[in-house]
């Protein structure tokens, strides 16, 4: 009798993970899963903006009369941190593309805002300002030294959607 007992045991065992895996199957196959990113959300970035253009010690810029394709989708300005700005976008291709703007040493600053890309003898002129071309593995960009501060435009999206963010910026 004890013999049984152990083999029946060890059988509902076995029988019990059988159902076990049966279920969890089923829920593999027929629960719908969904692997792919969320949609980024759209961010309001007006009372960030006037915050940073009261307390920077430069005119702030921000692009005005964009599509409504192109989404924001990040934003901060650190005062404490050489008056940095940021604002992140979308365009509409799905390629990033960021403002940068602070006061820190340019060379740094140009360094950590355009992930590593290399300074080109190409100066493009965009409205009244020269902007100064850097081609990088990660980010492409789009760099005007002025005197109080750096501007950085740049991101994975090609040169002429870099322009055409230059092109939107506004300082007012």
């Amino acid at each position: 009798m004890a013999g049984t007992k152990g083999k029946q045991s060890a059988r509902d065992m076995v029988l019990s993970l059988g159902v076990i895996g049966i279920v969890a199957g089923f829920i593999y196959v027929f629960i719908p899963n969904d692997d792919s990113e969320p949609p980024l959300e759209r961010v309001d970035y007006r009372v960030e903006l006037l915050t940073a253009r009261r307390a920077a010690s430069y005119p702030v810029a921000a692009p005005e009369g964009l599509p409504e394709e192109w989404k924001a989708t990040s934003v901060r300005f650190r005062g404490d941190d050489f008056g940095a700005w940021h604002l992140g976008f979308h365009d509409p291709d799905g390629e990033y593309v960021a403002v940068e703007q602070s006061t820190q040493k340019p060379g740094t600053f140009i360094e950590d805002a355009s992930q590593g890309a290399e300074e080109t003898n190409v100066v493009q002129r965009i409205g009244e300002k020269s902007w100064k071309r850097y081609e990088g593995a990660k980010y492409d960009a789009l760099v005007l030294r002025e005197k109080n501060s750096t501007t950085v435009v740049a991101g994975t999206a090609p040169f002429a959607r870099l322009v055409e963010m230059v092109e939107s910026l506004k300082t007012s």
